[in-house]
């Protein structure tokens, strides 16, 4: 009996301050019951306040790492994040067109929580050409979705709704179009769009300033469960279950003075991470 999770890469840039990027989307795989590897895009100097600086990762080094999981691992799924520019997008986009039914998630990284700027304002076109209609799931949050089709950033559900046929047009299966920006709604609300239906995935809304690296969990929770053989919709859900309640939990953690994480490890009690080490006699 096989009882290796199944591996999912992500695609994305790394955050220092451990919050979103790469590392929150290990932590997000590993807590849902996958195994993570992963591609780093850029590095970032940042923390719970704010990006500090960005590097873009040469797009051959891109290349590299991506060719070197890929042949060896068997990966399930693909979640990508941050890709910074448009020559790393041409190079994600061009490996990935030799594995055509490879699920892919797709996080349109644009902006930080902080609001500093993380897609080069080139790549846009290159994002919406080469990668959009490759992916399986794209998860815009609000503005996201607003710079993608060209519309106003939606301030009420039904502005969400209208942004439906814009979002078909770019041509990925499924959008998971994110309502957490509607701070007013008494719940958070999610549109879930696929080629003729539309539904609406409500959660519980969690008060909370620690939201730092929201997006990239969802959507390295949406990639694990989707790889564990849960259609896209039943991922899409499960993920945001689990991000409703690593949001709930997040108070429990103290880590910086600004936009904190969530806490992705939340099913998992300090005391029962603790070893059963007896003391070593000496003799």
């Amino acid at each position: 009996m096989n009882l290796s999770p199944p591996v999912i890469l992500t695609i994305a840039g790394s955050d220092s301050g451990g919050g979103a990027g790469i590392q929150a989307d290990i932590k997000a795989i590993s807590a849902t019951g996958g195994y993570a590897c992963s591609v780093i895009t850029a590095l970032t100097a940042q923390n719970t306040c704010g990006v500090e600086a960005v590097s873009a990762v040469d797009p051959s080094f891109v290349r590299a790492q991506l060719d070197a999981v890929l042949y060896d691992m068997p990966v399930r799924a693909v979640k990508i994040g941050m890709l910074a520019n448009q020559a790393i997008i041409r190079e994600v986009a061009a490996v990935l067109a030799r594995s055509p039914h490879l699920p892919v998630i797709l996080d349109p990284v644009m902006v930080a929580t902080s609001g500093d700027p993380l897609l080069d304002k080139h790549a846009m076109t290159a994002l919406i050409e080469a990668l959009i209609p490759r992916a399986t799931v794209l998860t815009p949050n609000l503005p996201e979705a607003a710079r993608l089709t060209g519309q106003p950033v939606p301030t009420a559900i039904e502005q969400m709704h209208a942004l439906v046929p814009a979002l078909r047009r770019l041509g990925c299966p499924y959008v998971m179009l994110k309502g957490g920006h509607l701070h007013h709604a008494p719940e958070s609300v999610d549109v879930w769009i696929s080629r003729d239906t539309c539904q609406t995935l409500s959660a519980r809304r969690v008060e909370t300033a620690n939201t730092h690296g929201t997006g990239c969990s969802l959507s390295a929770a949406i990639a694990s469960f989707y790889a564990q053989g849960l259609t896209p919709i039943e991922a899409g859900r499960a993920a945001k279950h689990y991000l409703t309640d690593a949001l709930a939990h997040s108070q429990q953690l103290k880590v910086g003075r600004g936009a904190g994480p969530v806490h992705h490890f939340y099913a998992y009690p300090v005391e029962a991470r603790q070893p059963d080490v007896k003391e070593a006699s000496v003799e």
